[in-house]
């Protein structure tokens, strides 16, 4: 008789994601529907930046204002979710939620295992975008992406050394964007 967990998209107010993953898990407990909802998920990725002059790791949300939802769809189950405090709706067309595809779950939940193994630089730079050194010997100096290398989060910046182009190679996380 039971239906068939799936996966949906709850549009949540931005900031509150974890607050309402919570919430959502004590409502469905406390009104005896907790074997209708599964995992609920926020997906992150692992972003490094450097604040201070330390290397930070933080966490940033693939998706901000989104959690995902395993569960079970009845209207009870709806009424749950939907009266959830900070819970704007599904994301879905029409009056019924759509579930997700068993395929696009498994490409979130890759991209979140991938985002864990390899932390990426809070900013994306591609070549010739004007950046300022943070960070070591060149520290302040200010200069033109000249070369991207995505796999060993490094750069090769154009930089004017007593009046001369110099090419000095940088971490990612020692440059920001101008």
């Amino acid at each position: 008789m039971s239906a068939e967990r799936k996966w949906y998209i709850v549009h949540t107010y931005s900031g509150f994601e974890e607050r309402v993953a919570a919430t959502l898990r004590q409502r469905a407990e406390a009104l005896g529907m907790g074997e209708q909802f599964g995992e609920v998920k926020i997906p992150t990725e692992t972003v490094e930046e450097l604040k201070g002059g330390k290397k930070r790791v933080t966490q940033r949300k693939f998706f901000p204002g989104y959690i995902l939802v395993e569960m079970e769809m009845s209207d009870p189950a709806w009424h749950v979710v939907k009266n959830t405090p900070k819970v704007t709706g599904f994301v879905g067309t029409g009056k019924k939620p759509t579930p997700l595809t068993q395929a696009e779950v498994d490409q979130i939940l890759e991209q979140v295992a991938s985002a864990k193994e390899n932390p990426k630089p809070k900013y994306v730079l591609q070549k010739g975008e004007p950046v300022k050194i943070i960070d070591g010997p060149f520290n302040n100096f200010s200069g033109v992406v000249e070369e991207v290398n995505p796999d060993r989060s490094t750069l090769k910046v154009m930089v004017t050394i007593f009046g001369r182009q110099t090419p000095v190679e940088l971490e990612f996380i020692q440059v920001e964007r101008l």
